[in-house]
């Protein structure tokens, strides 16, 4: 399973519905996916999550905190870091220009979920994320 930036927050933040992917990445040991784009988009997301000021731009530091504790939660769930591929780039591509922002879609993907999107179709593999973006596509849970 492709284990999404937002998941990762949802859980570390202890959000309602988390407990749901608490138990997908327990069930699913050993065969759990990131890449360096998800760890990068769950550091950042994390660390203004917990600043609680959306006005408010983070700091160096906390973003070193967030890393952290990111980098925790890789190793405690261990989750297998992926390389970002020229076939995964280009799924990314096809994903915005199915389910992106730019073109309309409802789905809304932006960046860092076009990326999540493409790894998990290019590693044949669920998707786990929080929210309902991701459910307004083709892949699954």
């Amino acid at each position: 399973m492709y284990i999404d930036a937002s998941a990762i927050i949802a859980i570390l933040n202890r959000e309602a519905g988390s407990e749901r992917l608490t138990t997908a990445i327990d069930n699913g040991r050993g065969k759990l996916l990131i890449s360096p784009l998800t760890i990068f988009e769950a550091t950042v997301g994390l660390a203004k999550a917990r600043i609680g000021d959306a006005g408010r731009k983070t700091t160096p530091a906390e973003l070193e905190l967030a890393c952290a504790a990111i980098r925790a939660f890789i190793e405690a769930n261990t989750l297998r870091e992926i390389d970002i591929t020229s076939d995964i780039g280009k799924r990314a591509i096809e994903a915005a220009a199915r389910y992106g922002k730019a073109v309309g879609h409802p789905a809304d993907l932006n960046f860092g979920d076009c990326f999540a999107y493409a790894c998990a179709k290019v590693h044949h593999m669920p998707l786990l994320f929080k929210g309902d973006d991701f459910s307004k596509t083709d892949v699954a849970r």
